[in-house]
């Protein structure tokens, strides 16, 4: 008997936040690689927040998924059959796509990864695109220097995690933000930074202890309540890498969510001259992959890189786990075992 295909579909876009009814979890029969494919088994297959924005059909850097199609995401794994030159059956292989087991990919698509290097699920966080996230932000336009002050907001997550720690690296006293008194134990005893803030508090009064001369790089990965309470302590050429906004992802495109503060006062642009950048990681970060790879297993073999998954078992609860993201819930890199 043919293996089966398992996958999971966008059966309609959500209104505000996700729910169950918004997926569908079907079987099909297993897709066949074309003249220059290759078909992929996944293993782990990577959950993001940027996945909310693709389930929206408003205007947007990339095309929404399709109602009825598989869900965006990436997987890592291994390749079952190849029609492409330079792939063959065995390899292991990051960039498969979709929420499902088995893809069919163009071979610009993949890239191959030795096996052991790291467990296979790092290569989706630390070792994928929310770690290129973070290396390229951070070089492109946070900039940081030795003995500056660098806030992290979502610290325990798959990109909060790496761009604090690089930014130790460089000797930078950087400052977490996160979510309940277990996240911030592990920021500051596992990743070593120098404070992590709890935004359950008050937040203004941990800002104004924790970064008393002000803030010269912040890594804005929430929105919301969080970035009002950053946003005036910026100091004079301060840099705001905008990354996410995962605290206003389910908010109607356009409108204000209810009892949101305001939006911050923008006259201190001019005034402190400061740079504030949204990007897109694939506009120019993985044509830089193999340089951030091989800086990033160094830190990773010297000790100085660490990483913390939340693993979640079977396809089938990839929404609920998704879901569950949205509003925090997970702790680390947020991946799902297929097998």
């Amino acid at each position: 008997m043919t293996e089966m295909n398992q996958a999971i579909l966008l059966r309609r876009r959500p209104v505000g936040a996700p729910n169950a009814d918004d997926f569908e979890f079907v079987e099909t029969a297993m897709p066949q690689p074309g003249e220059g494919q290759v078909l992929v088994r996944a293993r782990f297959l990577s959950l993001d927040p940027y996945m909310r924005g693709r389930m929206s059909d408003a205007k947007s850097y990339s095309a929404p998924v399709a109602l009825g199609a598989v869900m965006e995401g990436q997987t890592v794994g291994e390749v079952v059959a190849s029609r492409a030159a330079g792939f063959a059956a065995g390899d292991t292989v990051l960039g498969g796509y979709g929420w499902q087991r088995y893809s069919v990919v163009a071979p610009e698509r993949l890239r191959h990864i030795a096996p052991g290097e790291v467990p296979l699920s790092q290569n989706l966080g630390l070792l994928g695109m929310p770690g290129l996230t973070a290396w390229v932000g951070l070089q492109d336009i946070g900039m940081p220097k030795k003995g500056e002050t660098m806030v992290v907001s979502a610290a325990s997550g798959a990109v909060g995690q790496v761009v604090g720690q690089l930014g130790r690296i460089i000797g930078c006293k950087v400052i977490g933000i996160a979510g309940g008194a277990a996240k911030c134990a592990f920021v500051e005893n596992e990743l070593g930074f120098d404070r992590c803030l709890d935004h359950r508090g008050d937040l203004n009064q941990q800002l104004d202890e924790a970064c008393p001369e002000g803030i010269d790089v912040y890594w804005e990965n929430v929105g919301g309540a969080v970035q009002a309470a950053v946003w005036p302590r910026l100091r004079d050429f301060g840099r705001m890498v905008m990354c996410g906004m995962v605290a206003q992802y389910n908010e109607a495109p356009g409108a204000d969510a209810k009892g949101a503060p305001p939006g911050p006062n923008l006259g201190p642009v001019v005034r402190k001259r400061l740079r504030v950048q949204g990007f897109i990681v694939s506009d120019t970060g993985w044509g830089r992959y193999p340089q951030f790879r091989a800086e990033m297993l160094g830190h990773i073999a010297s000790g100085r890189m660490r990483a913390r998954e939340d693993i979640v078992q079977g396809l089938e609860n990839a929404p609920a786990a998704f879901m569950g993201m949205l509003n925090g819930a997970n702790f680390g890199k947020l991946v799902v075992a297929i097998d």
